[in-house]
């Protein structure tokens, strides 16, 4: 068990805790399916009950609502249209790398980097030879060089048109903790597109390769490379539609948006697991306020809440990520290991899950040291590591506050 490893099943095991202690509650939700003067028909929720906040418990609350929706006009009591706008994501680090290969492309951390690993080595591109396709894939940084950011932006106005680009650069944060030693992962060139890449490794008789690991070699350079050009190009732009519907002392809500402009989600489209599509589609009609709506049916509908879910790898690279836990190096390796060793298996759907000696052993761990396999002293170790290399902290002071005390819980 490894200072980060052990944090890590302790991550996994304390998940499953909460989904075996988790007790379904029951709720329910109101809908109406109605109809303007405009087709057409679209749904709307309750959302507001007696001017309070509607949470419905039970059946017969529901059914009461239902009783007041039925027996009184449905009035447009207001409609809010208003533009919203997403920006495009950073380009990749290490960590969202590996987090978007495993949504999109189901490959797991240590297959990624693996694969990245081999594109930034390089691969043999016909009479060229072989050519680095990738910058460094271990990196926190989202920085870009000047350089390479005035190649694709040339690029994007070639292929996309000058209404694409941005006046200026898409400039991205990079976390406090980064150490930025090294550019964002990017293409080393907007020379090498995907489909001239696939097109020279064609020509070249595949350079060798099995042929199943050229064309995984090739979805990662794909999705990198769309990353790196979408985040440089203007946001997406929806019309978004808000309209409030009163009946009596409920009060309904339909939303819906538009796509106006597609901006960078013509080219990249994030996936973030366990969280809803904000993104979805959904065409309301041209309602006037005061108007009054045909009621077409109405749908109680009971639902009981669902626990936490399971981590997937991306999820489980996510949350360390966020806890201040491993660097850019180590994610692959942390996630490899605790399954290797028998801690922590894949089930369904590639969802994380404590083996019996994982939650054995994470138990033994806790109440033996507890201080030392909690996500706070993890984070905060990587944080006096860093200062310790920057001159700020002597490393053989903070061995000795560490050391002391560890030893008598060892002794104990």
């Amino acid at each position: 068990a490894g200072r980060v490893q052990s944090v890590a099943v302790r991550l996994v095991v304390e998940r499953e805790n909460e989904i075996k202690a988790f007790k379904p509650e029951e709720y329910w939700t109101f809908d109406v399916d109605v109809e303007g003067a405009t087709p057409p028909p679209f749904t709307a929720r309750a959302v507001r009950f007696n001017g309070k906040k509607l949470e419905l418990k039970d059946e017969g609350q529901a059914r009461e609502v239902q009783g007041i929706v039925q027996s009184t006009p449905l009035l447009v009591a207001g409609i809010e249209r208003k533009e919203r706008r997403k920006n495009a994501p950073a380009p990749f680090i290490t960590s969202k790398l590996q987090q978007e290969a495993s949504s999109k492309l189901r490959f797991s951390p240590k297959k990624t980097m693996g694969l990245a690993q081999r594109l930034y080595e390089g691969m043999e591109l016909g009479e060229e030879g072989p050519v680095g396709l990738i910058t460094y894939m271990r990196t926190d940084s989202t920085r870009v060089s000047d350089d390479a950011l005035k190649e694709v932006r040339e690029y994007i106005t070639q292929k996309y048109g000058p209404v694409a680009l941005p006046e200026t650069p898409n400039v991205y944060k990079t976390k406090k903790s980064a150490q930025d030693a090294h550019e964002a992962i990017r293409p080393t060139s907007t020379k090498y597109d995907p489909e001239t890449v696939r097109r020279m490794i064609e020509q070249s008789g595949g350079g060798g390769r099995d042929p199943r690991e050229t064309e995984d070699l090739l979805k990662l350079y794909a999705l990198i490379w769309n990353r790196y050009v979408a985040c440089q190009m203007v946001p997406a732009v929806f019309d978004q539609t808000s309209i409030e519907i009163k009946a009596g002392t409920v009060d309904l809500r339909a939303s819906g948006q538009v796509m106006r402009s597609p901006g960078f989600l013509e080219v990249y489209r994030e996936i973030v697991e366990d969280v809803a599509d904000e993104d979805a589609e959904g065409r309301l009609p041209d309602i006037q306020q005061g108007e009054t709506l045909k009621l077409l049916s109405t749908k109680p509908e009971q639902h009981f809440t669902q626990p936490p879910p399971r981590f997937s790898e991306a999820t489980l690279v996510k949350e360390l990520e966020e806890k201040g836990i491993g660097r850019p190096s180590t994610y692959a390796t942390i996630l490899s290991t605790v399954q290797d060793r028998g801690y922590v298996e894949r089930k369904e759907g590639g969802r994380l899950c404590p083996t019996e000696l994982g939650v054995m052993v994470n138990g033994l761990l806790v109440a033996s040291f507890p201080k030392i396999v909690s996500t706070d002293f993890t984070a905060l170790m990587e944080e006096q590591l860093d200062k310790v290399e920057e001159g700020e902290v002597d490393w053989a002071k903070l061995l000795g506050e560490f050391y002391e005390p560890f030893k008598l819980d060892v002794a104990t």
